[in-house]
């Protein structure tokens, strides 16, 4: 098996930082909490398209996203691909997406996840079951991300696009362990490690809306 590019993943690490330090204003906090080795998954809220790139370009390592496989079309999907990111189809369960998920953590590397499953509110109010699945099969820690800012209002210019040179802030949160410790794959372990993420995402984002002051909605 041919596991996604790590060092593309670090390419595109490096095209985000230049991006979205150049574009916008990103504050992030806690990124010290990532571990530096071994496998991690980010859990990260979503609420506008940028979150992604956002926070592969501010994570301190490079990172998988599982990606919608939509955004796969023409040039951006060979760029995507190139740059070690994971095309899911999400209308199935998608094997291929899957095992390159699990190979990326089996081989000590950083997957990202968007747990709602697609844009919303970015409150983690509905989780699908993919993020407790990857934790538990791999035992690899979730570490819990907030992206706050992006969808505060339109861009002047783009309006697809956050203003330019507004403050994004990016919070990461303590990493933490989804199983109960007892290594059950059973859909009850998946039910109730769904449950236990659930809590520690929607803590962590009540936190991260004290330490920057966005205390009303997420944005």
């Amino acid at each position: 098996m041919s596991l996604p590019s790590e060092r593309g993943a670090e390419v595109g690490r490096r095209i985000g930082v230049g991006l979205m330090y150049g574009l916008w204003k990103p504050r992030v906090l806690g990124a010290w909490k990532v571990p530096a080795t071994g496998p991690v998954i980010l859990a990260v809220n979503h609420s506008h398209n940028i979150d992604g790139p956002m926070v592969m370009g501010v994570a301190p390592r490079p990172t998988h996203f599982l990606i919608k496989k939509e955004a796969f079309v023409g040039p951006l999907g060979d760029f995507l691909t190139g740059i070690g990111q994971l095309k899911v189809d999400r209308a199935a369960a998608d094997r291929t997406a899957i095992t390159d998920a699990l190979g990326v953590l089996a081989a000590g590397g950083v997957l990202g996840i968007f747990p709602e499953g697609t844009r919303g509110e970015g409150d983690f109010a509905s989780l699908r079951a993919g993020l407790a699945y990857f934790a538990v099969r791999s035992g690899a820690p979730i570490v819990p991300v907030a992206v706050m800012g992006s969808s505060d209002r339109p861009g002047r210019l783009i309006k697809a696009l956050p203003p330019l040179r507004s403050r994004v802030d990016v919070v990461f949160g303590d990493p933490f362990d989804a199983g109960d410790g007892s290594g059950r794959r059973t859909r009850r372990a998946l039910d109730e490690a769904t449950e236990r993420i659930q809590r520690q995402l929607t803590g962590h984002l009540e936190n991260a809306r004290r330490l920057t002051g966005r205390r009303a909605t997420l944005e």
